[in-house]
């Protein structure tokens, strides 16, 4: 299984399903990212009650909540699989549109991403996926600092972009706002 290597400039969803599977890679217009090795424990903590909190709202909805790793790939049109250049591995998803899904992941915008950083992801999370879910119509994105205890949520807008961010202090009851009812008690989430 070949890994990504300088020479090529640009790679796709066909390279990405020949690198190893004992490794993560993401595709980020058409750039490889690494991501090995595998997350801290403060960051697998948040990202389980994260997940857990919002598996429980959904049990008895039509939405799906996947975390990571779960491949999204997003389409430019209606291109082939293979010809993919943006998959990503959100260590948090919510689809509502169930066509979305298939058995590698899910093709197109799901409704929320949540995105646990780090130091040596946050200029990704901030920038180059936050341009990428906002081009791609994802309605909340989250970007949780576990060390900080902060929640950051970007709302797409009626213009299709995200507004103003609005952090939250790792705390009390947060809503999420695409999923009216669906209250995140952040003090379970920072606990440790």
């Amino acid at each position: 299984m070949p890994l990504p290597s300088p020479e090529k400039e640009r790679y796709t969803y066909a390279d990405y399903l020949t690198w190893p599977d004992d490794e993560r890679w993401e595709i980020i217009n058409g750039v490889a990212y690494n991501m090995t090795p595998a997350p801290s424990r403060q960051h697998q903590y948040v990202c389980l009650d994260l997940a857990r909190q919002f598996g429980n709202f959904f049990l008895d909805k039509e939405c799906e909540v996947y975390h990571a790793p779960f491949d999204v790939r997003f389409p430019i049109a209606d291109e082939d699989d293979k010809d993919i250049e943006d998959v990503v591995q959100p260590d948090i998803v919510v689809v509502c549109d169930l066509t979305k899904l298939d058995d590698t992941g899910c093709r197109g915008a799901p409704d929320l991403i949540v995105e646990i950083t780090s130091p040596s992801t946050a200029p990704k999370d901030n920038i180059k996926k936050l341009a990428l879910y906002e081009k791609h119509g994802v309605k909340e994105y989250w970007i949780v600092h576990p060390t900080d205890q902060i929640v950051t949520v970007r709302l797409l807008g009626n213009d299709s972009r995200y507004g103003i961010p609005t952090n939250y202090e790792g705390k009390g009851d947060l809503e999420v706002v695409t999923f009216p009812g669906l209250i995140v008690d952040l003090n379970t989430v920072f606990k440790r």
